[in-house]
C-alpha cells in the first residue's frame, strides 16, 4: 500500500515538471487593469491566508491545550454579547475593506466608453470571426493546421515537436499598443467563452446577445488564450491569439489587410 501510494506521489510530481507552463496563481497580464485585478486577487488572498492562520490556529490550541485527559471542564454560559459583537464587527470591516476596491475596479472593467478601437468578435463551431468596425477589415482566426495535423489520430505527428499546440491560429487578433480596444462580443450558434489570461478578460459569447468588454495592452508581444466555455465537441480546438504591435506597425498591418483581395469586408472568405 506504501510503495503505491509513493509512486501515486512521484507520478504526480512527473506530471507537473512536464507541464512547464502549469502553475498556481493567476498571471499579473499585460494591462493596466489586470494589474490591479491580480493586486486585489492578493489582497483578498493574504486576508484569507491570516484569517484562516487565526482561526484554524485558535481551534487547534483549543483542541490540544483543553482537552479532557488534561482536566479540561467546559465553561457554564450560554453567550457573550462582546463576544458577538466582536466576531460582528471585525468581518464587516474586513468585508467593506475587500469590496470598496473591488466594487471600484468592477466599474472601471465595464467602462466601454470612449474606445480607440471597437472589434466585434463572433464565436463559431469552432473559430473565431473579427470585424473591425469603421475599417473594411473582417477575417476568420481558425487553429493553426499544425495543430490540426497533430491532432488527428495516426497522424504520426507528436504534438510536442509543434509549437504552442492547440494555442495557435492562422490569422490572430491584432491591436495597437496602449489603444483601448472594445469588444462586442456574440455568438452565431452556442455560447463560448472569450478568454485571454493576460488580458484578465474571460467573457461569454451568447447567441441574440452582444456582451462588451475592452482592454489596453501596455506590453507589444502575443497573447494567448481558449475558448474557456464547454461548447461541444471541439470545443478544446478554438483558440485565441492576440497580437499586440506598436501603432506605426499595426497601421501598416491594417493598410495591408485592407488591400487583401483574400478576405471580404463581411469576413466571408473569397
Amino acid at each position: 500500500m506504501i510503495r503505491k501510494i509513493y509512486m501515486g506521489v512521484f507520478a504526480l510530481l512527473g506530471a507537473a515538471n512536464a507541464n512547464a507552463d502549469w502553475t498556481l496563481n493567476m498571471p499579473k497580464g499585460v494591462t493596466e487593469l489586470s494589474a490591479e485585478t491580480y493586486e486585489i486577487h492578493m489582497v483578498v488572498f493574504w486576508w484569507c491566508v491570516g484569517i484562516a492562520v487565526v482561526v484554524f490556529g485558535a481551534m487547534i490550541y483549543s483542541i490540544f491545550a483543553h482537552r479532557k485527559s488534561k482536566g479540561a471542564v467546559a465553561s457554564n454560559f450560554s453567550h457573550s454579547i462582546t463576544a458577538e459583537i466582536i466576531w460582528t464587527v471585525i468581518p464587516v470591516v474586513i468585508l467593506l475593506i475587500m469590496a470598496v476596491p473591488s466594487a471600484e475596479l468592477l466599474i472601471k472593467l465595464e467602462d466601454t466608453r470612449d474606445p480607440d478601437l471597437t472589434v466585434v468578435v463572433t464565436g463559431y463551431q469552432w473559430k473565431w470571426h473579427y470585424r473591425y468596425q469603421g475599417e473594411d477589415v473582417a477575417f476568420y482566426s481558425s487553429l493553426a493546421r499544425a495543430s490540426v495535423a497533430a491532432r488527428r489520430r495516426g497522424s504520426g505527428i507528436d504534438p510536442e515537436t509543434v509549437e504552442n499546440y492547440l494555442l495557435e491560429v492562422d490569422k490572430p487578433l491584432v491591436v495597437p499598443k496602449g489603444a483601448k480596444v472594445r469588444i462586442l462580443l456574440t455568438s452565431n450558434d452556442v455560447v463560448h467563452s472569450w478568454w485571454v489570461p493576460e488580458l484578465a478578460i474571460k467573457k461569454d459569447a451568447v447567441p441574440g446577445f452582444i456582451n462588451e468588454t475592452w482592454f489596453s495592452a501596455d506590453v507589444v508581444g502575443v497573447y494567448r488564450g481558449q475558448c474557456a466555455e464547454l461548447s461541444g465537441m471541439d470545443h478544446g480546438y478554438m483558440p485565441i491569439v492576440v497580437e499586440v504591435l506598436e501603432e506605426d506597425v499595426y497601421n501598416e498591418w491594417l493598410d495591408r489587410q485592407k488591400g487583401s483581395p483574400n478576405v471580404a469586408a463581411d469576413g466571408d472568405v473569397r
